[in-house]
């Protein structure tokens, strides 16, 4: 292989048919030749495109930090069991707080933030956590505060993250889809790695599951989040291609289901306004929606993007915006039926946030399809929007226990 690369590197042809059939045998040979051939501006340009290609894992202080935040949230993990503390009080209140900070914070060191920088997050981060844990037990309003508090942490990061700057909060958002993938896959060889052990052990006859589980398994289980932000952040390319297939893939499948949906519920009779059950999975299929939208359009708005993939994607938040105004309805026909309550009061803020924001997500879009929309126009009309999620999820957390007298 080295011969080879040495003797075509005026052959641009030949140099990409020898990296196609075997990239590692060509990384490998390149990096021993290179030396000889550096010279040569093709040379060059192949140690710049192997270089961006090759798999970073991080310095040495990443690795540092991260491990000491896996620590820590291991530690937080199994506080329950070494304080004697309830899981039922412990964990419904505090998962907010095992994985999000430590991104945040791997976030914060990578961009050489300050403390003048990291007042906002860390006072609401610790706000959160003393206020959360003070809350009175069986409450509506705790349940209200323990939803809308990961929403409001997730938004302290992003501010870590993109600041004021809308190109990188629309970066923020691709990063989860990315974050999403690498965890899956990371996830997935976790449990391929558990069912082995299980299995060997229990060839030997030693029963280690509950143990495993318990304190191996639950103590890592918030680490991988922050290993896969490591891995995506250092690589960008790394799942950069497969998160476009899955946003392309899943778009229309999901447009043709919620309208079929839509259909369904007149067939059927179902409907949100006498059935409380059916309205709160009416509502978290939205927000599922919402998530989707906000993922495809960091895809849809990429150059050469799929035109299709935009149309299918306004049809999306077309019927999401027909399936929130139902859901408003409904809202409001139980607000008058049967009266004020937190959570109806909750639901109704949430939703009518999120059709605002569709209604502006969908008018951004057909604007960018018919050609006078900017992509960055349309980006910043879909980020400028999140921190009224931050205020609202903050009014429902801190506020709503104070008003309805944490009942």
């Amino acid at each position: 292989m080295e011969n080879e690369i040495i003797k075509n590197i005026s052959n641009p042809a030949a140099l990409e048919s020898l990296y196609r059939s075997n990239p590692a045998t060509f990384s490998r040979a390149f990096e021993a030749v290179y030396p000889q051939i550096s010279t040569e501006l093709a040379a060059q340009i192949w140690q710049e495109r192997l270089a961006v290609s090759s798999t970073s894992w991080g310095s040495k202080n990443d690795w540092i930090l991260l491990v000491a935040f896996a620590l820590l949230a291991g530690f937080f993990m199994q506080l329950p069991d070494l304080a004697h503390l309830s899981h039922d009080r412990y964990f419904p209140r505090n998962m907010s707080f095992f994985v999000m900070p430590g991104i945040g914070a791997y976030f914060a060191y990578k961009q050489r933030l300050g403390l003048r920088e990291l007042l906002w997050p860390i006072a609401t981060l610790v706000a959160s956590i003393l206020f959360i844990n003070l809350l009175p037990e069986k409450s509506t309003t705790l349940l209200l505060t323990c939803l809308h508090i990961p929403i409001l942490i997730w938004l302290a990061v992003g501010y870590i993250f993109a600041g004021s700057d809308a190109g990188k909060r629309m970066d923020f958002l691709r990063y989860h889809g990315d974050l999403v993938v690498m965890t899956v896959v990371i996830g997935l060889a976790g449990g391929l790695f558990t069912a082995l052990t299980l299995n060997l052990f229990n060839l030997v006859q030693l029963k280690i599951d509950d143990f495993y589980f318990r304190y191996i398994v639950l103590s890592i289980l918030p680490s991988v989040p922050l290993f896969a932000t490591l891995l995506v952040r250092q690589n960008t390319s790394l799942v950069s291609k497969i998160s476009p297939v899955i946003a392309r893939i899943f778009t229309p499948l999901v447009t043709i289901t919620l309208a079929i949906f839509l259909v369904a519920i007149i067939f059927t009779g179902k409907d949100p306004y006498n059935d409380r059950d059916f309205l709160l999975i009416f509502n978290g299929v939205l927000i599922g929606v919402m998530a989707l939208i906000l993922f495809s359009l960091g895809e849809a708005t990429k150059q050469h993007a799929s035109r299709i993939h935009q149309y299918f994607l306004l049809a999306l938040a077309i019927v999401a915006i027909i399936d929130n105004g139902i859901a408003l309805s409904a809202i409001g026909f139980r607000l008058m039926e049967f009266g004020v309550s937190a959570n109806r009061l909750a639901v109704l803020g949430s939703n009518a946030l999120v059709m605002v924001h569709l209604v502006l997500v969908t008018r951004h879009l057909s604007r960018f399809i018919k050609g006078v929309e900017t992509v960055e126009g349309i980006e910043k009309g879909l980020t400028t929007y999140l921190p009224y999620y931050a205020v609202w999820a903050a009014i429902v957390s801190f506020i709503f226990p104070l008003i309805f007298s944490f009942s």
